[in-house]
């Protein structure tokens, strides 16, 4: 699971991990859903990747 975030100002659409709050142009996607993510032509997208769990 992923939460994608759309920052309107920077025509950017960031990808995360799952949020643990509920913000406004917050959607939370499925695996697949967040695999095959494009964006409007002139926005970009922003992938933040968790690689390990941080003990």
């Amino acid at each position: 699971m992923s939460t994608l975030t759309y920052v309107y100002a920077d025509s950017m659409a960031v990808l995360g991990p799952l949020s643990l709050h509920h913000e406004p142009h917050s959607y939370d996607l499925c695996a697949i859903h967040a695999e095959r993510l494009s964006a409007p032509q002139g926005w970009q997208i922003v992938r933040h990747e968790v690689f390990g769990e941080i003990k």
